[in-house]
């Protein structure tokens, strides 16, 4: 029986290259010049210190063009509210989103269920399996899925079996 799989994941290559690419733009750039504004990336996400909010905020615009440009989706990005640094700077973290959460899970199956496909889909871990009879019924649920904004993911089909 014909099935795929509905992921949610980070291209993390390039992400690496983007964040890269954006280190080195913030260290040229003559409007950071003396600001201490630095990018890294940890296990919580990616932490911008600046020495003011604005810069701050000016290195998340570079990043997130940096990452337009690589075609990497910005809605794995959430970005937390700036709060104290060390010494005096400002601290922004941006969390990374990967995978399907249940909610959202649930969602995508809401959405294939009230469809009226004759496709069933199935919550498996941090993505979410539909099966058919034919494929092109499956291709009919990934061009809906993909047509949801209201679930705000960055969505991919997988595992594509015949």
């Amino acid at each position: 029986m014909p099935s795929f799989d509905v992921v949610s994941k980070v291209d993390w290559a390039e992400f690496g290259n983007a964040l890269l690419q954006a280190q080195k733009e913030v260290g040229q750039r003559f409007d950071f010049r003396n600001t201490e504004t630095s990018l890294e990336k940890n296990e919580e996400g990616v932490v911008i210190i600046a020495n003011a909010v604005d810069r701050a905020k000016a290195a998340l615009v570079v990043l997130e063009e940096k990452l337009i440009k690589r075609k990497v989706s910005l809605k794995h990005l959430d970005r937390q509210d700036p709060g104290k640094g060390p010494r005096g700077t400002v601290r922004l973290l941006v969390k990374l989103k990967e995978g399907i959460e249940t909610e959202k899970a649930k969602q995508i199956v809401k959405i294939v269920k009230d469809s009226k496909l004759k496709v069933q889909a199935a919550i498996h871990e941090d993505s979410v399996r539909v099966t058919g009879k034919k494929k092109d019924e499956l291709q009919e649920t990934m061009r809906l899925l993909r047509a949801a904004e209201s679930l705000g993911l960055d969505l991919q089909f997988t595992n594509f079996r015949d």
